[in-house]
């Protein structure tokens, strides 16, 4: 440990900490914009500078580490004037757009200005060049750009993507893909991540709001909407809840009020994919251990930001994914065929939409493979901060809302379906019904919850051991499943870099693209620490273990499906509504470009 003082205060600290972590430690407030905590560190925008005794210039305690007698003040004359010139100088080359700005009121650079007491920009100047960049998903308006980095640590160190880098030097940095290539050009995974972490409206998903209340309030459409998992433990916190606050009820009320026509659970196609994902992985498994051929691990592919990462870094693995669509995709492919059947309904009369963790999941919809009919299986993804901007804007008080049940038969979920929502749920809802169907006893772990593969571990294994099977899979008797799961796109290398050597031990494999799953999508509330994404998650197994139901293969609804509609898992129906295919595209696209 290592002793200093703080304003006059004795306080001690980890050797390894900076004086910006030591005073966050001891609940002293110092401003920064470019920091972030576990994360990123560079030091470029200085509003963290404080003074050292002995040091002859004030300095960045994102970047100094502490001394053993180290003497710091945070508060003086000096320092604030140091500040509000800092801040100033950023203001000047920055618009004054903020009552038109999407971040209004949850912008870092506004609340900094705030505390700093600014309130005039008294420096005018040459303004660097600004332009905006539009894809399916992200957004960028280089004129907001503050030049914090943030994005580019995120997208190269964590997610391991690296798309992101300062172009230029000086005044003309611009962050961006090399050659100012627009971000639809390159191998974006379109997680999102980057609009999680800028701290200002610089990085945003792409709007879809406008799209949606127009379908809202044309009579002549059906306005289908439904809600992923991770929604439900998140979109509290736009209105002051704490996170991890549970509001499944008070979110179907909403979306009622907003005027949709029907309200479903993207859960019920959850459990649909467990059906669909499990019965594939037991048809791969019997033809490798039977003399066939089978293209193991299999992948899991309910995350569109890592299809389309493994497309363009690992063309050649494709075969090892699921063929399974994303459940939101499978649940629009049901409405516009089954439901739509049911209420006679033309299919080209209805609007689905996806309130979706996720800024991948707007691209997705957009893939030819989306497709039935020629009928798109989702219209529009609003992601959870623009659903909570449209709830706000409708004048609904969310916080005081009663609490109401999803529409059925496509609302009915098991608690296995809930789990989708965190890193590994897909996994163990698929050992849940997979180990129950071939042996006919449930899943030995306590509470069903497999615990070597729960947490926000990078990688996590297990070994699951089948003995003593049903008749129809004696082939499996005495066979140990190997799986892996992995989040954000770090860990997911790892483990195709195995796959791509022929050295992966596993059987199945599930990836998230971002890091603890879809509780830290990319249209998730901000911030998302590793706290917030823990409490987020403890939500998630409380929703699934407060359920009667809890196994995928007990959904009612998902049986009647079967038995009016599909017939069975993986039968011709299923494989033309419910699955799909992948597309090459390579590092610089270059499979594309051949086509």
């Amino acid at each position: 440990m290592i002793n200093l003082t703080i304003n006059g205060k004795p306080v001690s600290v980890a050797e390894s900490s900076t004086i910006l972590e030591a005073a966050k430690q001891n609940n002293i407030y110092i401003p920064n914009l470019c920091y972030l905590e576990g994360v990123h560190q560079f030091g470029s925008c200085r509003l963290c500078v404080v003074e050292v005794e002995g040091a002859r210039n004030l300095q960045a305690s994102c970047m100094v580490p502490v001394r053993e007698g180290m003497v710091i003040k945070t508060n003086t004359e000096k320092v604030r004037k140091a500040r509000k010139v800092l801040y100033e100088l950023l203001l000047s080359d920055h618009p004054k757009d903020c009552l038109s700005c999407e971040r209004n009121q949850s912008c870092e650079l506004q609340e900094i200005g705030n505390r700093l007491g600014v309130t005039e920009a008294r420096f005018e100047g040459e303004r660097s060049k600004g332009f905006e960049d539009f894809s399916p998903s992200i957004t960028r308006d280089m004129s907001k750009c503050i030049l914090c980095r943030r994005c580019i640590t995120v997208c190269k160190e964590i997610q391991n993507v690296g798309i992101l880098n300062a172009q230029n030097r000086g005044f003309k940095t611009v962050v961006g893909p090399a050659m100012d290539l627009p971000i639809n050009s390159v191998n974006c995974a379109y997680c999102g991540q980057c609009t999680v972490v800028c701290p200002v409206g610089a990085l945003k998903e792409t709007d879809a709001i406008q799209s949606v209340w127009k379908a809202i309030n044309d009579k002549k459409k059906r306005v289908v909407v439904q809600v992923a998992p991770a929604i439900r433990a998140a979109i509290g916190e736009e209105f002051g809840l704490a996170p991890g606050t549970l509001v499944t009820g008070k979110l179907v009320t909403a979306l009622r009020e907003m005027g949709f026509d029907d309200v479903f659970d993207t859960n019920f196609a959850a459990d649909l994919t467990i059906m669909e994902e499990g019965t594939e992985l037991l048809t791969r498994v019997k033809k490798a251990l039977t003399g066939g051929e089978a293209t193991l691990p299999m992948v899991t592919s309910c995350s569109p930001g890592w299809i389309k990462y493994v497309e363009h870094a690992f063309p050649q693995e494709l075969d090892h994914l699921s063929t399974c669509k994303s459940p939101h995709t499978m649940l629009g492919a049901l409405a516009k065929s089954y439901y739509a059947e049911k209420i006679k309904v033309d299919p080209k009369d209805m609007v689905v939409v996806s309130i979706m963790p996720c800024t991948a999941k707007k691209f997705e919809i957009s893939r030819p493979e989306m497709k039935n009919n020629g009928v798109p299986n989702v219209d529009a993804v609003l992601t959870t901060r623009e659903l909570a901007k449209m709830i706000k804007e409708a004048g609904i008080d969310f916080v005081n809302l009663a609490d109401s049940q999803f529409d059925n038969p496509l609302g009915l979920s098991s608690g296995a379906a809930d789990i989708f929502g965190v890193t590994g749920g897909v996994m163990e809802a698929a050992l849940r019904t997979v180990y129950e169907l071939v042996t006919g006893r449930e899943l030995p772990f306590e509470k069903l919850h497999v615990t070597p593969i729960v947490g926000l571990e990078q990688i996590k294994t297990a070994d699951i051991l089948i003995e003593d099977p049903l008749e129809d899979y004696k082939f499996l008797d005495g066979f140990t499943v190997k799986i892996a799961v992995t989040s954000g796109l770090k860990g997911a290398k790892i483990l195709l870099d195995q796959i791509a050597k022929g050295e992966s031990p596993y059987h199945f494999i599930e990836v998230m693209g971002c890091s603890g799953g879809c509780i830290g999508g990319g249209g998730q509330p901000r911030p998302t620490t590793p706290e917030i994404r823990k409490k987020r998650m403890a939500a998630i197994y409380q929703e699934d273990e407060g359920k009667a139901l809890r196994k995928s293969h007990e959904n009612e609804y998902i049986n009647k499906l079967y038995q009016e509609y599909l017939v069975a898992p993986n039968g011709h129906k299923s494989h033309d509504l419910l699955h799909t295919h992948y597309t090459k595209r390579g590092k610089f696209n270059e499979y594309l470009n051949k086509e």
